[in-house]
Order: C-alpha cells, then structure tokens, then sequence
C-alpha cells in the first residue's frame, strides 16, 4: 500500500472523484436510548460497542464534530471519514482533515472564510421511545463550555418510519399559562422521581413526511419517529426531565455543559430556557414545517424529478428531499456544498454507483452516503435511476444561508 499524506489523499479523492467524496457510516451510540432498528444496522450490531456504551440509534453524517458521550466516548467518536479507493487499496481519513485542506475547493469561498470549517451536520435519530424532555443551549450559554449554540430541525423520511415505535408523539415548550416558579419547582424535583415537567408542555403527533423547526433554548421531547436531523455543529445539551416512559435520567445529564462554578444553580438552568420561544401560543404557525417544492412541480416532472425544501426555517442550515423518478436521469444543480444520504432506490451520481443498503453490518462500506463540493454542485450532478419501476430518493444537508434557499 502506497502513503500518502492527507493532502495528497484529499486532491486525489477529490479529483477522482470529480468533487464528490464517499463517506464511512458513522455510528454512534447513546446510553439512554433503546434503539429504534429502523437505520439499517444489522440485528446483532445494535449494541457492538458493548453494553457499558448503550445502543447504537444514531448514524451522523458529513460530520466534523465529535459526540460527547461522557467519559468513554471514542475519539474519532461522531466523525465522519472519507474512503478512497486507488486500485486495490482502501484509504479512510476524516472529513474533517479533508476540509482542512481542500478548504474552499470542497465548501465554497463563502463558507470557509466565515467559518474555517464545516459549521453543520445531519443525523439518523432512531429511538423506540421519546427521549427525555431536553435543551440546546443558546450561543451565550453554549460558548461558557467552549461549545456552540445548537439550532436543529427533524425531517421524518417516510422510507425509514414502518412503524412508528412507541411515542410517536414530541412535546414542545410550555403551555401559554405557565409560571417560571412552577418549572423551577420541577427542576428542583429533578432527584425526586418523576419531576412532572412534561405535565406543563403541549404534544404533537409526528407525521411522516413532514418537519419541525427547532431553534436553541426550546425545551423539547422528540418523540419515536426516525428522524433526519439537520443541525448545527455542536452536541451541547442538557436533560431537564428526570423519568421518561419508566427510565430514570442520570441526574449528571441535568447539569451536563453546565461551567463547573454553576453546578447545582437552579436559576442558571432556567436562564437558559428561552421563556417567550417556549411560551410561544403561535409555535405550532412559526416551526411546523411542510415540503416545499423548489420549483414548478410539472416542470421538474418533465425533467425526471421531483425536489422539496423539508427544512427551511433556520439560517443556520437547510435540507431538502430529492426524488428522481424511475427511469429518468436529471442534472441537479445547487448553488452550494452538502452531504447526501440515500434512503431509496440505486443508480450512477456521475460516476459514482448509488445504492440504498437493506442492512449494514458495523464497520461495513457502503455507497449510500457522500459530501458533494460547491464547485460539483454548481455545476451539476448528473444521476441516473437504474430502476424502472422504483424511485431514487436522497436527503441533502447544506450549511448556512443558503443561496438557493427561496420559499
């Protein structure tokens, strides 16, 4: 096998393959968490990284932020990495040493001047249940831990939701009523039992094929749909229920990304609950999120695809869902970088075979997932659906401020 440096390794990955890299999938667990098995990984895989890590129900892609998982996180844990294959050889590096040295060549000009790096990722979120009713912290509060604000927003792909597991339900917010001396109340409870801090928040029936706009300093339960989740860079949060569906919260998640010097201050945690966004009586009109189609629908017909905005209300990333229909090739073109997942059909993306996995085994290749350069984007992916009777469907993830972004 011939070395290479990680420049070298980049341009070559990035020549050959005409602006597009491969990715790795990028698994990552979650100790309170009971997978959901919608992702793909293979029965016995769900918990290869043994029981003391908690199930795998997460997989991250175009990431260059690492999970924070406690104390026995891996250290390329939540990193996405780039395979490259010359001849017989396989490299793997990671996607953030890519960027670090293709820079605007991979991201665009205008990214890479602001942000010096990719400022975003998505994720597959598959849980069986609702996760405990949590935060994101502000940029004020976040950068205290030497983290960023976390604005997210959940897409759910209809291909990945045969069932709906068991809470397909997410609590948002408080209702309109509600009293700060109240939700002080139930975090003091928080060692208690059950705190009861969901008793004042309002739920709403997730549907496939719709979205949630889910800005920082929301406190929110997403409920047991799989999630696509554009978001942020950051895995800063902090749980402020202590007993979701009989699962008790480490009371050490309560003051997780807390400064040490804060540490058991109520009022801090409540400082970091944006009080009119969670209160909000119009949430439901400024968040909920239906597809968007990016033009004329019977013109994007009669070229051999169908495109919609599903994330679209945050500066800080968008998302979109692309269909090419069977039969058809299209060129696609974008105005910026992203990532992409496929989550139905196969084809050619230039000249890179696309499929959709049935079932992935831990540390398996696929050809499901890749980061597509602004330069490629701008212009023109050319992808061909191999099937004639079943569609390609993908997921794209772009950074912030889009330039095509117009709804």
């Amino acid at each position: 096998m011939v070395n290479y440096s990680i420049m070298s390794l980049a341009e070559k990955a990035f020549n050959d393959g005409n602006g597009i890299l491969r990715l790795v999938p990028t698994w990552v667990p979650r100790i309170f968490c009971i997978p959901g098995r919608r992702i793909k990984l293979h029965p016995d895989d769900y918990y290869a990284l043994g029981a003391s890590r908690g199930g795998i129900d997460e997989r991250w892609f175009s990431s260059t932020t690492k999970a924070d998982n406690g104390p026995l996180t891996a250290p390329n844990e939540g990193l996405s990495f780039v395979v490259y294959k010359d001849g017989s050889d396989i490299h793997k590096f990671l996607l953030k040493d890519a960027i670090n040295e293709l820079q605007d060549s991979l991201i665009g000009k205008r990214i890479w001047e602001k942000y010096n790096s990719w400022p975003i990722y998505s994720k597959f979120f598959d849980n069986q249940g609702a996760l405990p009713f949590h935060i994101h912290h502000r940029e004020m509060h976040a950068k205290l831990v030497n983290q960023s604000g976390k604005p997210e927003a959940y897409f759910f792909p209809p291909q990945l939701n045969n069932h709906g597991g068991d809470f397909p339900y997410t609590f948002f917010g408080f209702i309109p009523s509600v009293t700060k001396d109240e939700i002080k109340r139930c975090i003091k409870n928080f060692t208690k039992g059950d705190n009861k801090l969901v008793n004042y928040s309002r739920s709403y029936k997730l549907e496939p094929g719709t979205a949630w706009n889910v800005p920082p300093g929301l406190l929110h339960a997403p409920g047991s749909l799989c999630t696509y989740e554009p978001q942020k860079a950051s895995d800063v949060f902090a749980m402020y229920e202590s007993l979701t569906h009989g699962q008790l919260v480490p009371e050490e998640l309560l003051w997780k990304d807390t400064p040490e010097e804060k540490r058991g201050d109520i009022d801090y945690l409540m400082e970091i609950i944006d009080w009119d966004l969670n209160i909000d009586p119009d949430f439901y009109n400024k968040h909920f999120m239906l597809p968007k189609s990016v033009k004329d629908l019977e013109k994007m017909k009669s070229e051999g695809y169908i495109e919609n905005w599903t994330c679209y209300k945050s500066d800080d990333f968008s998302a979109k869902e692309l269909t090419i229909l069977p039969g058809c090739t299209a060129t696609i073109k974008d105005g910026a970088a992203y990532g992409m997942i496929m989550v139905q059909g196969h084809g050619m993306m230039d000249d890179w075979k696309i499929e959709t996995p049935t079932l992935i085994r831990f540390g398996q290749l696929t050809n499901d997932e890749f980061f597509v350069s602004e330069n490629a984007a701008k212009k023109g992916v050319v992808i061909e659906n191999l099937s004639e009777n079943e569609p390609i469907v993908m997921l794209k993830h772009f950074g912030p401020n889009n330039p095509d972004l117009k709804v």
